[in-house]
């Protein structure tokens, strides 16, 4: 499966070491096209990097660059980082350090 990044009216970058993330979104139906309710839905801790920042500023001044890059898929936490809403699609802002894993 690809990423299916949105296209944004507005370009949102990033600052340092953060990464915005769109969740991907629990099955809605079964492949014989019983709707599954809301509730009984899996929520999935899976999401597709969006944008990256430059990367981590250490006390020296250098730039760490970041390990992830835009169109990856990434394990994310339970909870955590920041929901904004962009053209109706629900983003996540988290720090590098948040993210638990990249999926190959």
């Amino acid at each position: 499966m690809s990423a299916r990044i949105p296209k944004l009216s507005k370009t949102i970058i990033p600052m340092m070491d953060r990464i915005l993330v769109q969740r991907i979104k629990p099955q809605e139906k079964t492949a014989s096209g019983i709707l599954i309710p809301e509730k009984a839905q899996e929520a999935l801790n899976e999401g597709y990097v969006i944008a990256v920042g430059k990367g981590l500023v250490t006390s020296e001044g250098k730039v760490v660059a970041s390990e992830l890059k835009e169109g990856d898929k990434v394990m994310l936490p339970a909870f955590g980082g920041q929901s904004i809403k962009v053209d109706n699609e629900e983003l996540h802002l988290f720090r590098e350090s948040e993210i638990l894993a990249k999926i190959q």
